[in-house]
């Protein structure tokens, strides 16, 4: 079909786009009921992939991890060594990023990973952020200072 055609040809999974149509029609249909009304986010806005990309973390704020100095990742609860997935399309490795997909193969790889601020973890998750239950590390070391910026910046609450 042309569909199928235009897919193939622009690197689009209609499987994937076809899931993604049934969950906005999902959340459509769930504001309808709630009387809530349908707002789209301006697309123009400088904060739009920003917000994007917030977004994504509060969904997955359980699957974050921090570059390490000798390059490689770790999964920031659990203190897993991974790489990004040779898949990753990112041009630079960002200190922090949100992923959807633990993959084991050999190595330990994150996939489908977006860069994050380590200030938005406090922001969208601060009972998950506390700092108590991580393990000890440059992770831990840089969010406690990053954490106590913030209290005294007035930012969130201590």
């Amino acid at each position: 079909s042309t569909q199928s055609t235009w897919g193939i040809e622009n690197f689009i999974n209609a499987r994937a786009i076809q899931q993604a149509d049934s969950v906005r029609n999902q959340l459509s249909n769930l504001m309808t009921r709630m009387n809530q009304s349908l707002v789209s986010a301006d697309f123009h806005s400088k904060e739009y992939y920003t917000n994007m990309r917030k977004c994504m973390l509060s969904g997955f704020f359980m699957q974050t991890a921090h570059r390490e100095p000798q390059g490689h990742y770790t999964t920031l609860k659990d203190s897993q060594v991974v790489n990004l997935h040779p898949s990753c399309v990112l041009s630079t490795k960002p200190d922090w990023v949100v992923y959807n997909e633990f993959v084991l193969t050999t190595k330990n790889y994150v996939r489908t990973v977006t860069q994050i601020e380590p200030e938005w973890m406090f922001l969208v998750a601060p009972q998950y952020f506390d700092l108590d239950g991580f393990p000890p590390g440059e992770a831990k070391n840089i969010l406690s200072r990053l954490r106590q910026r913030m209290i005294k910046n007035g930012e969130i609450a201590a």
